[in-house]
C-alpha cells in the first residue's frame, strides 16, 4: 500500500490505465430539479459505472499495476459491498483472483455481485469486528496482496477519474462548477474528485454528504481532527458507514472540503425516489445521500451549476421498494 497521496498527475495516469475498462458515465439532468433548487444541478451517475458504483475506478487502476508474481498470490479485500464487486471483477479481469471480506448484513445483490465475477466471500460482523485487523490477518497468513478501499495512493487517484470527468463534461457543455457534493464513507472518492475539481477550478466548492450519526467528515471538519462515529450500522445508508475519515483521505479533504451536510435515513431514500422518478436512474441509499444534502436544502445551490454524485446503484429491490413506496 502506497503511504502518499496522489496528485493531479496520478489522477491523469490512472485515466489512462482504466481506459477501455471503466465507463464514462454520463452527466444527467431534470428540468424538475433545477426548478426545485432554482440551480443548474447536474448528477454524475456512478450508479451506471461497472459493478454498479465507482469503486471500479480505484480498483481498476490498483489492481492492473499488480506485477505477475503479486498477481499469482491474490488478492484480500474488505468492504461493504461496493469496492467488493469492483475488485472481484478487475481481480478476474487482470488474471488474479479476490477474496472479499464483507460484513454478515451486506445487501445480497453485493454479495451476489462479488460472487459473479468469481470474488471468494468472508463474512463478519461489522458491529463488534474489525475489518481492517481481520483482512490484514488473512492477507499476511495466506500472502495475499491486501487492496484496501480508500486508504492507497493508486485507489485514491482512480475515484478521482470521476471529477476529472466531470470537469471534462462541463466544459463540453461550456460551463465551470460553482460546487460538487458526492457521498462520504472513508473519503476516497471525494478525496479524489475534489483534487481534480479543484485543480481545474480552484474557486468550486467541494461537500461532502453522509448519513445522520455516521457524519465523521462533518464532524472531523468541524472540529479540526479526524473524529471517530460511535457506532458502526444502523443505517440504510450501509455503503458509507465506516469508523472514520482514512487517513490519507483526511490529509486531502482536510483542505480541500468548505463543508460537510448529514442526512436522515427518510431523506436518503427521498432521494432514491426522486432519481427513480425524474431522472430514471437506480441510486443506492448511501449513493444518494448528496443528492438527498441537495433536496432537503442543506447544501445551498441556489443561483449556481452545481454537480451531485450519485456513487452507487446496487440496493436491493426491498429496499428499492421501501424507498418508492413513500408519497411522492
Amino acid at each position: 500500500m502506497s503511504l502518499l497521496v496522489p496528485t493531479y498527475q496520478d489522477i491523469l495516469s490512472a485515466a489512462e490505465q482504466i481506459d477501455g475498462h471503466a465507463v464514462r458515465t454520463p452527466l444527467v439532468r431534470s428540468d424538475v430539479l433545477d426548478q426545485h433548487l432554482n440551480a443548474r444541478v447536474f448528477i454524475k451517475a456512478e450508479c451506471l459505472q461497472r459493478t454498479g458504483s465507482f469503486k471500479f475506478r480505484g480498483a481498476c487502476n490498483r489492481i492492473s499495476r499488480l506485477t505477475a508474481d503479486e498477481k499469482k498470490r491474490g488478492i484480500l479485500a474488505y468492504s461493504s459491498g461496493n469496492h467488493a464487486q469492483g475488485v472481484a471483477a478487475a481481480a478476474r479481469i487482470f488474471g488474479t483472483n479476490a477474496t472479499i471480506l464483507m460484513p454478515s448484513d451486506a445487501p445480497a445483490t453485493k454479495v451476489e455481485g462479488v460472487n459473479f465475477w468469481g470474488g471468494k466471500v468472508i463474512t463478519y460482523d461489522r458491529a463488534t469486528e474489525n475489518r481492517e485487523a481481520i483482512g490484514l490477518q488473512i492477507a499476511q497468513n495466506e500472502g495475499r496482496i491486501l487492496v484496501p478501499p480508500y486508504e492507497d495512493r493508486f485507489i485514491m487517484a482512480g475515484q478521482g477519474t470521476t471529477g476529472l470527468e466531470v470537469c471534462q463534461q462541463l466544459a463540453e457543455l461550456g460551463l465551470t462548477p460553482d460546487l460538487v457534493a458526492a457521498p462520504a464513507g472513508g473519503g476516497g472518492l471525494i478525496a479524489g474528485t475534489g483534487l481534480a475539481v479543484l485543480h481545474n477550478h480552484p474557486d468550486a466548492k467541494m461537500w461532502s454528504a453522509e448519513p445522520e450519526e455516521f457524519d465523521d467528515h462533518k464532524r472531523s471538519l468541524i472540529k479540526g481532527q479526524i473524529e471517530r462515529n460511535t457506532r458502526l450500522d444502523g443505517s440504510v445508508c450501509d455503503a458509507i458507514i465506516t469508523p472514520e475519515p482514512g487517513q490519507m483521505t483526511w490529509d486531502l479533504n482536510r483542505r480541500q472540503l468548505a463543508g460537510g451536510a448529514a442526512v436522515s435515513d427518510q431523506e436518503a431514500l427521498d432521494a432514491v425516489a426522486f432519481g427513480w422518478r425524474h431522472l430514471k436512474l437506480v441510486i443506492e441509499p448511501g449513493g444518494a445521500v448528496a443528492l438527498a444534502s441537495l433536496l432537503s436544502k442543506k447544501i445551498d445551490v441556489a443561483g449556481k451549476v452545481a454537480v451531485v454524485i450519485a456513487s452507487g446503484g446496487n440496493v436491493d429491490g426491498a429496499m428499492f421498494n421501501r424507498a418508492l413506496a413513500a408519497p411522492a
